[in-house]
C-alpha cells in the first residue's frame, strides 16, 4: 500500500512538471555550476522537467548580468536561485510546482 502510494506520487510529480523549464546559467571552470548541474540532473530524473544549461560567456548581455552570480537557476523564465544554491529549497519549489500543476490538471478534468 505504501509503495503503491509512493509510486503514484512519483509518477504524478514527474508528469506534472513535464512542461516546466529549468535553465542553469553557467560558465566554464565554475565548480559550483558543476555541482548544481549534478543536483539538477537528479531532480530532473525524479520530476521530469526540461533542463538545459546556458554558458553566459557566449552572450555579452548574460555575462554582464550574471558574471559574479553563477550558477543561476531560472524556473520558467524567472531567476530563483544563484551562487551557492540550497537544493532543499529547489526541491521544495519543484514539489510546490508539481502540486500546483496537479491541481490545475484536476480542475480541468
Amino acid at each position: 500500500m505504501v509503495l503503491s502510494t509512493l509510486l503514484r506520487w512519483w509518477r504524478g510529480s514527474r508528469a506534472a512538471l513535464s512542461r516546466l523549464e529549468v535553465i542553469l546559467y553557467t560558465r566554464q571552470g565554475c565548480h559550483l555550476c558543476e555541482d548544481a548541474w549534478l543536483e539538477l540532473e537528479q531532480l530532473r530524473e525524479h520530476f521530469g522537467f526540461e533542463l538545459r544549461a546556458v554558458d553566459i560567456d557566449a552572450d555579452p548581455a548574460l555575462l554582464d548580468a550574471h558574471s559574479e552570480r553563477v550558477p543561476v537557476i531560472a524556473v520558467n523564465g524567472k531567476e530563483r536561485f544563484w551562487g551557492r544554491v540550497n537544493f532543499v529549497l529547489v526541491r521544495r519549489l519543484l514539489e510546490a510546482e508539481a502540486r500546483r500543476s496537479s491541481r490545475r490538471g484536476a480542475a480541468g478534468k
